[in-house]
């Protein structure tokens, strides 16, 4: 799921000096020009989606925008707070129709919760030169039926932007495809002007045609209208292999091979080698050898498990794999001699297997090979590869603590040599410090505090309240040697290992006996 990771949040007397926390509508044929210098880094540390569109061009998807290069890192264009994007998230990429495209979001608060919201699609078809705008689909409240063949069925019209934000996109000829919780599968022949409703099978049944005669809501919910809602259209992730697509949901996988008109869907209790769940949140194909990977998380079964679930035969039966790991993501290293490596985004690391899935290795922890610099992620989110040439390949890595890449021949397994690409503003001067990102949610990000030392030195850094009361001794006199961009980290949490309550907190940095700094943390949940 697409994890909530900053967020305006006003603190009235703290404006002035924080101005990085994250978080729009416009019409549809506004075509915006960018100008946009490069940056040395990423504009956010919450790396969401990583899309490799050719050699030289990866795309990130990040709480705090769109970011691409095409120099392997060394620059970076980043479109956060540019029109048309404005201070959206982005929650799926993918190249299709001659174009670039990526989903829009950002988070509202109502009622006291807050609520995803989807703010639609932006695509370029000049490689991010300039953008035209998508509004998010919606519905209008007489949009209440569907005709599917001789079928006249009910259908639950979404008419909000709330939960409605795309998880993902495909392509077939002349069609883009997008996914969402609330507004299920959609499609569009004209780029996004106009979008149709797709009927995916209620969760009773395995199997629809148009010839069939049915009975059912298209619905993901009851909704008002007390209608017969089905968690099979509730829809997470999407892939296309020409005609043929793959729809994940929260009841299961669902395949159609002529194009969106019939569908067969799998899950947990319709097949005797069946999937590990049913709440499907990412597909990915592998073309080595056509095979479908699929992160199944539990849905609502007492027998699901998350998992990895693969398919070397169409989805007409599946391997478990990774049983209780929480994959977000995978990717494929394509080898010269006619064999291959899977990665796995899971909750305990990047995970690799080089014999299909059977057995699988985590990668040893992120340390920039120059810098020194560690990743301490608590969320592993995306992995994708790049072929540079016929024996060197890039592996790209996305956490909620930053970008990674490393570069390894075919025969290097886990080499360990990362570059590590880190968010933190300009480099800091000799006697400051500051804390990045901040505000910061300790649920799933740490806050970095950033120093140098022209010395050796003993450091202790300890945070404490808005009453200046004691929470954490974070280091104690430990050794450090002289550097720039120096980093200790604090992970949110108190003496006894119980993350704080929301507000402003103060560090105080301690080196050796004559200088000390201070800064303001923003804690926000």
């Amino acid at each position: 799921m697409i994890n909530k990771n900053y967020f305006i949040f006003i603190l009235i007397i703290l404006i002035a000096k924080f101005n990085q926390a994250q978080s729009i509508p416009y019409n549809y044929s506004l075509d915006y020009k960018l100008y946009k210098t490069n940056d040395s880094s990423p504009a956010s540390n919450t790396i969401d989606r990583i899309f490799v569109q050719d050699k030289s061009t990866v795309w990130l998807g990040t709480s705090k925008g769109l970011s691409k290069t095409t120099d392997g890192g060394l620059t970076w264009i980043n479109y956060y707070d540019t029109k048309p994007f404005g201070k959206e998230s982005i929650s799926a990429i993918n190249f299709g129709l001659n174009a670039i495209w990526a989903g829009c979001w950002h988070f509202e608060n109502k009622l006291g919760s807050d609520i995803p919201v989807g703010n639609g699609l932006r695509y370029s078809t000049d490689g991010g030169n300039s953008w035209i705008e998508v509004p998010q689909p919606v519905d209008a409240p007489e949009d209440s039926t569907i005709f599917y063949g001789s079928n006249k069925l009910r259908a639950l019209p979404v008419t909000a932007k709330e939960q409605n934000f795309i998880y993902g996109i495909a392509f077939t000829k002349n069609t883009i495809w997008i996914v969402s919780f609330s507004g299920g599968l959609r499609k569009s022949t004209d780029m996004g002007k106009t979008w149709q409703r797709v009927v995916l099978p209620p969760d009773n049944l395995d199997f629809i045609k148009p010839s069939d005669k049915l009975d059912f809501d298209l619905a993901p919910s009851s909704g008002n209208l007390k209608m017969r809602g089905n968690l099979n259209h509730r829809a997470f992730s999407i892939i296309s292999i020409g005609d043929t697509l793959y729809v994940g949901t929260a009841g299961g996988i669902n395949k159609s091979t002529d194009g969106g008109v019939s569908w067969i869907k799998f899950n947990k209790t319709n097949q005797t080698n069946s999937i590990s769940g049913n709440f499907v949140l990412s597909l990915n194909y592998n073309f080595y050898d056509n095979s479908i990977w699929a992160a199944t998380w539990k849905a609502e079964g007492a027998t699901e498990n998350y998992g990895v679930s693969c398919s070397f035969n169409g989805g007409k039966s599946w391997n478990i794999f990774l049983v209780d790991e929480r994959v977000r993501d995978f990717a494929f290293k394509y080898k010269s001699n006619n064999s291959y490596d899977v990665f796995a985004a899971s909750s305990n690391g990047i995970l690799r297997s080089s014999n299909k899935g059977y057995t699988w290795i985590n990668s040893s922890n992120i340390i920039d090979e120059n810098t020194k610099t560690e990743l301490k992620p608590t969320l592993y989110l995306s992995v994708e590869t790049n072929k540079l040439n016929s024996s060197n390949h890039e592996i790209w890595v996305g956490t909620n603590d930053g970008l990674a890449k490393t570069i390894e021949t075919d025969s290097e397994f886990w080499n360990s040599k990362w570059k590590t690409f880190l968010s933190s503003n300009d480099s800091v001067d000799e006697d400051k410090s500051y804390a990045f990102p901040n505000p910061f949610n300790p649920k799933f990000d740490v806050v970095r505090i950033k120093y140098n030392l022209s010395n050796n030195a003993k450091i202790t850094l300890r945070i404490f309240d808005f009453g200046m009361n004691l929470v954490r001794t974070v280091v104690q006199n430990a050794n450090r040697f002289p550097g720039n961009n120096l980093m200790e980290i604090w992970d949110g949490k108190d003496e006894n290992k119980n993350i704080v309550p929301n507000g402003v907190y103060f560090y105080r940095l301690d080196i050796d006996e004559n200088k000390v700094l201070f800064g303001k943390i923003i804690l926000l949940m």
